[in-house]
């Protein structure tokens, strides 16, 4: 440093932010204070900036160091094989073009075998590779669906990281335990304090996670806050008891019955309804009974049906929502409502001894058909009643696509959903060979993957037949996604006869058979990438 540096320093106060001003102003039109203008100037006060610098750095004091991080604990699991390690890494390096929609080509979706990867992972009961934990994360942050199984496959190691970034919290809401500050299950003063001083999610977590271990201790901590808690927290606490739900719930439901929020003594309503055995479930029972019957003076048995005239205060009390909505008549919906809170066991002793099927096949008066047995899907589907889901669906190839009973796709997709899942891909097959896959779509959705062999060669069929016909393709490319993720690998050796180009119909969409020789190549494709990721997966051989 020059002498004239160093009188400067020693003489000038550190004014660091004059002489950033200054610097920024132009020694022209401000004198940095301490100094005599002229040409030397900006020589002086970049010394005095660069001795100010020092003077800076040299003032500051140490910190207080911070607390060693305690390292990441164990995960017991047994390690991925090492091909299986290699299938991840590229699974979770691929992501969705930015270019939107359009054809995708021939190669796999490899983001969309992601959850399906985990799932297998998880059934083997392995340990995530600690170098795919920050990937593993970043996926699970951007697709919630993927959450639970990443979760449980990134295990204890995935909190802690998520402990270190803000990004990854959602690990810490998701994962019972997760949180900072909850409890071990087994710490019953843990967990008393975090139920009266956490966060709502934590709550909700908490609730949940000692549902599943001890029902009673969780229903004990709700009623203990009941009364102070906020309605829309209310509705959510007595969600979560739909998993469990059991008899010893219903005291503590009938309680809820009187509940100062609507929302609330509704949600109350339905739990207790689907508890067939329930007070609510006989008052229902009876009042529904009260407005079906059958009329054996005609020539045929026949249904007839008496609406309720009224909705009085108990029937509103019990869940009953007085108000119908716009373009709903008042009885219908009274009627619905009653029909579908009534144990299902009702009808058999109130219509005659007959079984499902046969109450379904009755006619109905005055064209009371269509509303008494929606109510009958909605309640088969709320009591989860396999034998009246089969009535109410029907035979597959019954000409009315829908069914006695079933409403829309939706309503046949629910009540497919009691059944199980040899006798729902059963007929879910029955229906694409009948009605094709244009409606199939929302059906495919609830069976159970891998399909079945029936379900599987129904769809490729089906796929075939609008193939060979020049169908507009773009229309069957859902059904082809859920393909490419639902059909056993093994059927990929059926496929190859379908990987040339087809010759196209006169009538056909313009570039069809590119586009669906393009379609089976993809699924051929996924199928024995599918296929490979499973055996990747099975225990390595140790070396000899």
């Amino acid at each position: 440093m020059s002498r004239t540096t160093a009188t400067v320093a020693a003489s000038l106060p550190d004014h660091w932010e004059q002489l950033v001003t200054t610097a920024l102003l132009g020694t022209d039109r401000r004198t940095p204070p301490g100094m005599a203008p002229g040409p030397q100037t900006p020589s002086d006060l970049l010394d005095a900036a660069a001795a100010a610098t020092v003077r800076r750095r040299a003032g500051l004091c140490p910190a207080r160091p911070a607390e060693r991080l305690r390292p990441a604990p164990e995960d017991p699991r047994p390690p991925l094989p090492h091909a299986a390690a290699r299938r991840l890494a590229a699974l979770l390096a691929d992501r969705p073009g930015a270019s939107g929609g359009g054809r995708r080509g021939a190669a796999p979706d490899l983001m969309e075998l992601l959850p399906q990867w985990l799932q297998a992972a998880n059934a083997r009961g392995y340990a995530a590779p600690p170098q795919a934990l920050p990937a593993l994360l970043d996926a699970a942050r951007g697709r919630t669906d993927l959450r639970p199984a990443a979760l449980r496959f990134a295990g204890p190691r995935a909190l802690w990281l998520a402990r270190l970034n803000p990004d990854w919290r959602f690990a810490l809401r998701a994962a019972p335990g997760g949180g900072p500050s909850a409890p071990d299950l087994r710490d019953p003063q843990g967990i008393r304090r975090l139920w009266q001083e956490g966060l709502f999610t934590e709550r909700v977590t908490l609730l949940t996670a000692l549902r599943s271990r001890d029902a009673a201790a969780a229903r004990a901590l709700l009623e203990e806050t009941w009364a102070t808690e906020r309605a829309e927290d209310r509705l959510m606490f007595l969600d979560s008891l739909r998993a469990g739900l059991a008899p010893d719930d219903e005291t503590f439901l009938e309680r809820a019955l009187a509940d100062r929020s609507r929302n609330v003594r509704e949600t109350a309503a339905e739990l207790l309804s689907a508890l067939p055995a329930s007070a609510l479930a006989a008052r229902m029972a009876a009042r529904a009974a009260a407005c079906v019957a059958v009329d054996r003076t005609r020539d045929v048995p026949t249904i007839v049906v008496e609406a309720p005239h009224e909705c009085d205060a108990a029937m509103e009390r019990d869940g009953v929502v007085a108000k119908a909505p716009a373009g709903r008549g008042e009885r219908s919906w009274w009627l619905g409502q009653l029909v579908e809170a009534a144990p299902l066991g009702t009808w058999p002793g109130r219509l005659g001894g007959r079984t499902p099927e046969e109450i379904v096949a009755l006619p109905v008066a005055d064209g009371w058909q269509g509303e008494l047995h929606a109510a009958w899907c909605r309640a088969a589907v709320r009591q989860r009643d396999a034998a009246w889901s089969r009535a109410l669906l029907g035979e597959p190839s019954a000409p009315e696509a829908g069914g006695p009973g079933a409403v829309s796709l939706a309503e046949r997709a629910r009540l497919l959903a009691a059944l199980d899942a040899g006798e729902r891909a059963a007929w879910v097959a029955g229906f694409i060979e009948t009605h094709g896959l244009s409606e199939a779509f929302q059906l495919l959705g609830v069976c159970a993957v891998p399909w079945a062999p029936p379900l599987g060669r129904a769809v490729v069929d089906a796929l075939n037949i609008a193939r060979d016909a020049g169908s507009y393709p773009w229309s069957f490319s859902g059904v082809m996604g859920l393909a490419e993720r639902c059909l056993d690998p093994s059927e990929a050796s059926r496929l190859d006869a379908l990987l040339a180009i087809p010759d196209e119909p006169e009538d056909a969409a313009p570039g069809a058979g590119s586009y669906w020789s393009e379609a089976f190549q993809r699924l051929v494709t996924t199928l024995r990438l599918r296929g490979a990721m499973l055996a990747e997966l099975a225990p390595e051989e140790p070396a000899p």
